[in-house]
C-alpha cells in the first residue's frame, strides 16, 4: 500500500469516524500514523491531536493521541 492511498484511508476514517488512534490505524495495516498525519498537515488539513491517558491491559496507564479533523 503506497503512502498517499494510507493518507487517503487516514482522511476518510476521521472524516466518518471521527477521531482515530495508532490502534485503528494498526487495524487498517499503517504502521506510522503520525507520519499519515504530518502528511495530511502538510497538504493544509486542520487536524488536532488528543492525548488521552489509557489503562493497559496490565493496569499501568499510558498517554495515547487521538487525532479528528478540525471543525470549520
Amino acid at each position: 500500500m503506497n503512502i498517499n492511498t494510507q493518507n487517503a484511508r487516514v482522511l476518510e476514517f476521521m472524516k466518518e469516524g471521527g477521531e482515530i488512534s495508532q490502534r485503528d490505524a494498526y487495524k487498517m495495516g499503517i504502521y506510522r500514523l503520525s507520519g499519515r498525519i504530518f502528511d495530511l498537515k502538510a497538504r493544509g488539513e486542520k487536524i488536532i491531536t488528543i492525548m488521552r491517558t489509557v489503562e493497559n491491559a496490565d493496569g499501568s496507564k499510558s498517554r495515547v493521541a487521538f487525532y479528528r479533523l478540525a471543525e470549520v
